[in-house]
């Protein structure tokens, strides 16, 4: 897996892909906020304005991605994101989707992928070429 990164040309790629994924994900919250709003755990406050905030902070993280100028920060900023958004995926494993119908199996095995995206993130943004 780590051999995807080898060439600037794929890591290039690879941050196209993310850019684009963050910002239609961002802008998801706005176009179809239900699904976010019923994964919200209960004791957060403003449930709304924080999907709203989520989208916003995914759409500016993935257009970031696409200048070097702001890849580091935006970078850096996506993954504070997944860190951030880790206790709503652990509220719909432990206590289900309402209106969402995946099996237990499924919202559990969504977890990891946080992990996947962040070194996805760090890998394609952060880490050098050795030159």
């Amino acid at each position: 897996m780590l051999m995807i990164f080898n060439s600037d040309s794929k890591r290039s790629w690879s941050r196209w892909i993310l850019s684009v994924f963050f910002i239609l994900a961002g802008a998801n919250h706005f176009l179809n906020p239900a699904p976010y709003l019923s994964m919200m755990p209960s004791y957060l406050p403003w449930p709304i304005e924080l999907i709203w905030l989520s989208g916003v902070a995914e759409i500016m993280g993935g257009i970031g991605l696409i200048d070097p100028r702001t890849r580091v920060l935006a970078a850096w900023g996506l993954i504070a994101l997944l860190v951030a958004v880790f206790p709503a995926n652990l509220n719909v494993a432990l206590h289900g989707w309402p209106g969402v119908n995946l099996s237990p199996l499924i919202l559990w095995l969504r977890l990891p992928f946080q992990l996947v995206f962040i070194w996805w993130v760090y890998r394609s943004s952060l880490i050098r070429q050795k030159e």
